[in-house]
């Protein structure tokens, strides 16, 4: 009986785990874009239950975007993959985007959680859009499936942007150090 490395189990589950829940699948690109939108539509609403300031927050600001991420820790590694769009209030010009993250960490389990992203100005945005890379740390705790469980969500402040992130599924307690990349979608913009 051949025992598997903790690495190789990490990039087995990582590859199912993440296919399964950060796919949009096939489709055409107007399909694609209409996925990220109801999902954007989702994150909001419920964001919105839960902090109704964040409404009007939004709705002053430049612009914001939201990501849906499927994220998986496995002892001391954590990969995490997404997508989402960046919306300019200013323009209504929307950007899809693309995101992948990495970490290391004490951790275990898997997650499907959302992000909003809220910029207090135009050039936090666009420094976004064009640039696209974070560096952070994270510590959580959910068990959650639908409506049923708990989860810890929480709010950050980086300079001049807000993030909330809201776990939709998952079972993870985790403590990592993380790099997230976020890019332009060329086959949707």
């Amino acid at each position: 009986m051949k025992v598997i490395s903790i690495k190789s189990a990490f990039v087995m589950l990582s590859v199912v785990i993440l296919s399964a829940c950060a796919s949009m699948g096939s489709g055409s690109v107007t399909e694609k874009r209409q996925v990220i939108l109801d999902m954007q539509q989702d994150a909001l609403a419920k964001l919105y239950e839960k902090k109704p300031a964040a409404r009007a927050e939004i709705n002053a600001s430049p612009g914001y975007a939201t990501f849906s991420n499927a994220n998986v820790n496995l002892l001391v590694l954590a990969a995490g993959t997404g997508y989402g769009v960046v919306n300019d209030n200013s323009s209504g010009k929307k950007t899809y985007m693309n995101m992948a993250e990495g970490g290391v960490g004490l951790g275990l389990g898997a997650k499907d959680y959302r992000i909003v992203m809220v910029f207090h100005n135009q050039s936090a945005m666009q420094q976004f859009i064009e640039n696209g890379w974070t560096f952070g740390g994270n510590a959580d705790a959910a068990a959650k499936a639908s409506n049923k469980g708990k989860a810890i969500a929480g709010e950050a402040y980086y300079g001049d942007v807000s993030v909330y992130t809201m776990t939709e599924s998952g079972l993870a307690l985790q403590a990592t150090v993380k790099g997230t990349k976020f890019w332009k979608d060329e086959q949707l913009n």
